[in-house]
């Protein structure tokens, strides 16, 4: 789409009252916000929360938006519409009106992965692009501009929120380690029943193995899925250290040596001869 096009269509939005409400949405001081970098482990904890928040109504991708939704596909007048309190799904860099947050953090060299496959799933990129071609991009923020690079999104929360009794950090891989005990902090966190027997079923009906079945029946419902190509999976492995096994060692170099640092402040050690501090 060109830009003259994609100008024209922001325009209509606005006109129309269709813009997304994105980083110009109406805050509560009540709200709840499930932020991460893209391809954290966002959709798989908005999941988990809807299913510890009503075990008995399991959440599926096609009322997952009605439950929780993402600011970049719904108005700032619909979301205004939202019982309150809500919890809201979000990729933004600090924002000081976020009181209270879950953030999803995931080792960077794993959301490359994730990442690169999802811009192929989209056609963002083709086949024909490998994945040291656009890790220079990745690194660039070329694909997210608004939101930055992994590192920019991470400091930007860890920085000013860390530590902080209204801040949730949640590893993408202790997610997977340990599912409930990580899924009795969320609870715990939203004031939700903790009971173990309802952990446990909300847990279970978050499961990948579930998601990957809905995702059969129902990537053509869901806005995030429905125009993209059906032969890539959105949910895909559902696990950790893929990249020791899928990641050149350069391009592994590249991302240490720029993130080293921050990598290390939430628990993901780099492995390169040439990692260097980036301050």
């Amino acid at each position: 789409m060109s830009n003259l096009k994609k100008q024209l269509v922001a325009y209509a939005r606005v006109v129309t009252k269709r813009q997304p409400a994105a980083r110009g949405l109406t805050v509560y001081p009540d709200d709840t916000f499930l932020v991460s970098f893209p391809r954290s482990g966002n959709t798989w904890t908005r999941f988990l929360v809807c299913n510890l928040m009503n075990p008995d109504d399991p959440v599926d991708f096609a009322r997952l938006e009605s439950r929780i939704p993402e600011i970049y596909d719904v108005t700032d007048r619909s979301l205004r519409a939202f019982p309150r309190p809500r919890i809201v799904k979000s990729h933004e860099c600090f924002d000081p009106r976020y009181k209270k947050i879950i953030y999803i953090v995931r080792d960077p060299r794993d959301v490359l992965i994730s990442y690169y496959e999802f811009q192929l799933k989209r056609r963002v990129i083709s086949d024909e692009c490998s994945l040291e071609e656009f890790l220079p991009r990745f690194m660039a923020s070329e694909f997210e501009p608004k939101t930055g690079s992994w590192r920019d999104h991470v400091v930007s929360w860890t920085a000013t929120r860390g530590g902080q009794k209204s801040f949730l950090l949640l590893r993408y891989e202790d997610l997977l380690a340990n599912t409930e005990k990580e899924s009795t902090k969320i609870a715990s966190f939203l004031g939700l029943d903790t009971n173990l027997e309802r952990i446990a079923r909300a847990v279970a009906l978050s499961s990948a193995d579930r998601m990957r079945q809905l995702e059969k029946e129902q990537s053509r419902q869901w806005k995030e899925t429905r125009k993209t190509r059906q032969d890539k999976p959105f949910v895909r492995n559902a696990a950790s250290g893929g990249w020791k096994s899928t990641v050149p060692e350069r391009c592994v170099a590249q991302i240490e040596s720029a993130w080293g640092d921050v990598m290390r402040s939430v628990g993901y050690e780099p492995v390169t001869a040439n990692e260097a501090v980036t301050r």
